[in-house]
């Protein structure tokens, strides 16, 4: 069996690591929608004690979420930092992420989140709590999403196994 020295391993850890994780966004040209939900965290954690709000990396990305060439953005509360408070923008059941695909903007809460092609189509990936799935938070669970041009919709379903 072969042996792989561990600076192998953390340098194909993080050739994995660049290629798999979205952009971070130059949030200069950034949309209201999404300057909004940073402004309502940033008073949030103004109110908490006069805590400092801070953007940590991740925090705001820029990813092509439904195949259409173009990125579209992210915003990942999980990412907002606040000086006074801990667990301010998430807890167990994880944290609220926003998904602005054109004008439309969609929230999930959830444990981290990913894409991937399927066909023709580029599915969102997103752990989410448990109880989702008749389970308690440690239970594994996930939803996978689609998004619908036409409708302008998310688009999930369950399944029922046998």
């Amino acid at each position: 069996m072969a042996q792989i020295s561990s600076t192998g391993c953390l340098a194909f850890a993080t050739a994995i690591s660049l290629v798999s994780s979205p952009a971070a966004a130059d949030t200069a040209d950034m949309p209201s929608a999404i300057q909004a939900k940073i402004d309502a965290a940033r008073a949030e954690c103004a109110n908490f004690d006069s805590g400092e709000f801070a953007l940590e990396e991740g925090a705001v990305q820029r990813v092509d979420l439904d195949g259409d060439n173009a990125d579209d953005w992210v915003v990942n509360e999980g990412r907002f930092a606040c000086s006074t408070a801990a667990s301010l923008y998430g807890g167990t059941g994880g944290a609220m992420s926003h998904f602005m695909i054109g004008s439309e903007l969609n929230s999930i809460q959830n444990q981290g989140w990913t894409t991937t092609k399927f066909g023709p189509h580029t599915v969102l990936l997103a752990r989410v709590h448990g109880s989702n799935c008749d389970g308690i938070n440690p239970t594994p669970c996930v939803v996978s999403s689609v998004w619908d041009e036409e409708a302008k919709v998310w688009r999930s379903a369950s399944a029922a196994w046998e």
